[in-house]
């Protein structure tokens, strides 16, 4: 009888373990090490000024995990990210997460078609549709310092992104120049940079 209870305990700590290391992150040691670096601190901006900086910002990001999603170091890059973005001496409507040195796909968006124009995170974000009808606009940003440029954006498109409390895909339609914001922002994901769409 004592040994049909070991071999229960012991399958039952087997169990968690396994369960715990499948609900494990996929932040790499870098990432990690830079999330922490910078906890409650603005973040240093990668510029297209220096090589190393450019090379990374011209890769496509990752996905977030489930795991990465639920984890304290994915509040902490969004609380880091916002306090970026919210600099004084260097403001912006929109931030991505290559931006500040982390390849993954979280991008924050000022929303101005909404009465607070709080910042809202978006994590795995994609474009699903972009309107036909175009608007043209002058933009920056963070990582191209000393210049701005005129862009044709789609007025209107689709976001798919995942809402971080269900875990589950939303679809968003936007417009207008808060629409103009995600497009800068998500082509950051996919290793583009707006001077990329400048004629």
């Amino acid at each position: 009888m004592k040994t049909i209870k070991q071999l229960y305990y012991m399958a039952m700590i087997l169990l968690f373990i396994t369960a715990c290391s499948s609900q494990s992150t996929t932040f790499t040691t870098g990432e990690i090490e830079l999330i922490n670096k910078y906890q409650a601190q603005i973040m240093p901006v990668l510029q297209t000024t220096d090589a190393s900086d450019s090379l990374f910002l011209r890769q496509s990001a990752k996905e977030f995990s489930e795991a990465d999603l639920q984890s304290e170091l994915f509040k902490r890059l969004q609380e880091q990210m916002l306090l970026t973005v919210r600099d004084t001496l260097l403001p912006g409507v929109g931030i991505a997460a290559p931006q500040v040195g982390i390849a993954r796909r979280l991008i924050a968006v000022q929303r101005f078609d909404k009465p607070d124009e709080q910042f809202e995170f978006y994590a795995n974000a994609y474009i699903i549709h972009y309107s036909a009808e175009k608007r043209t606009g002058t933009e920056g940003c963070l990582s191209v310092p000393d210049r701005r440029e005129k862009v044709d954006r789609s007025e209107t498109i689709v976001v798919k992104y995942i809402e971080t409390e269900t875990l589950k895909y939303c679809i968003d339609t936007v417009s207008g120049f808060t629409a103009v914001i995600f497009q800068h922002e998500i082509d950051h994901l996919d290793g583009l940079l707006y001077i990329d769409r400048v004629e």
